[in-house]
C-alpha cells in the first residue's frame, strides 16, 4: 500500500483548524464540567437531602446515558419545541451534561476520603460549614482525584470525536468528509490517526507525571 504523500501534506492546513476547533471544544467542555461539579460538590455538602438525591440522579443518568443519544436529543429534539442549537453549541452541552456526572462523583469521592478528625479539628476552631469545604476539604480532593480528574479530561478531549455527528468540523468530521471527497481513505485515516497521537500522547504522559509526583508526595508542598 503506498500512501499519497503530496495529498497528505495538502490537507495539513485543514487538518490544522480541524486540530483547533477539537482543542477549542475540549477546553470549553472540560471548563463548564468542572465549574459544575464543584456547583454539585457545593450543594451536596448542604446535606439537603431532595438536593442531594436530585444530584446523583443527575449524575447517574449522565454516566449510564450514551453521549450520542444526548447529542441527538438535543440537535434534534429541541426544535420541535422552537428552539434550534448549532452543532458546536450542542456538544458543549451534551459533553458538559456528560463531563458534569464524571467530575461531580471524582470529586465528591475525594471529598469523602478527607478524614473525619480533620473536619472535627476544623468545627473545634469555629470554620463554618462552606469555610470546611473551601480550606479543608476541596484542596485535600483536588489533589486526591488529580490523576482521576485529569484522565476525564483526557477523556473529555476524546469525545470530542462524537460531536462529527453534528456536523462540528472537528478532527472525526474533517476526515470523514475527505474521505468522501477524495476516497483516500488510507490517507486520511493516516493523518487522523497522527493528529490524536499528538494530541493525546503529551496528554498520557503528563497524566503519568502527576500520578508519579502524587506518589511520592512532590504535590501540595
Amino acid at each position: 500500500m503506498n500512501l499519497d504523500l503530496p495529498f497528505i501534506v495538502t490537507t495539513l492546513p485543514v487538518f490544522g483548524k480541524a486540530v483547533w476547533v477539537t482543542l477549542q471544544l475540549g477546553t470549553l467542555v472540560i471548563l463548564t464540567s468542572l465549574a459544575v461539579a464543584l456547583l454539585n460538590v457545593v450543594l451536596l455538602s448542604l446535606h439537603k437531602r431532595p438536593l442531594s438525591a436530585l444530584i446523583r440522579g443527575y449524575v447517574e443518568l449522565a454516566r449510564n446515558t450514551p453521549l450520542l443519544i444526548q447529542l441527538f436529543f438535543l440537535y434534534f429534539g429541541l426544535p420541535a419545541l422552537g428552539l434550534s442549537l448549532s452543532g458546536f453549541a450542542t456538544a458543549v452541552i451534551a459533553m458538559t451534561f456528560l463531563g458534569g456526572g464524571y467530575l461531580t462523583e471524582a470529586l465528591r469521592a475525594g471529598i469523602q476520603a478527607v478524614p473525619a478528625s480533620q473536619l472535627e479539628a476544623g468545627r473545634a476552631i469555629g470554620l463554618s460549614r462552606w469555610q470546611l469545604l473551601r480550606y479543608v476539604q476541596l484542596p485535600q480532593a483536588w489533589l486526591a482525584t488529580l490523576p482521576a480528574l485529569f484522565a476525564n479530561f483526557i477523556f473529555l478531549l476524546k469525545e470530542t470525536t462524537v460531536a462529527s455527528a453534528v456536523a462540528v468540523p472537528e478532527l472525526l468530521y474533517t476526515t470523514k468528509n475527505y474521505i468522501a471527497l477524495y476516497y483516500k481513505t488510507y490517507e486520511m485515516l493516516a493523518v487522523l490517526t497522527l493528529m490524536c497521537v499528538l494530541i493525546f500522547l503529551p496528554l498520557s504522559l503528563a497524566l503519568r507525571v502527576v500520578e508519579r509526583r502524587l506518589q511520592h508526595g512532590q504535590f501540595g508542598h
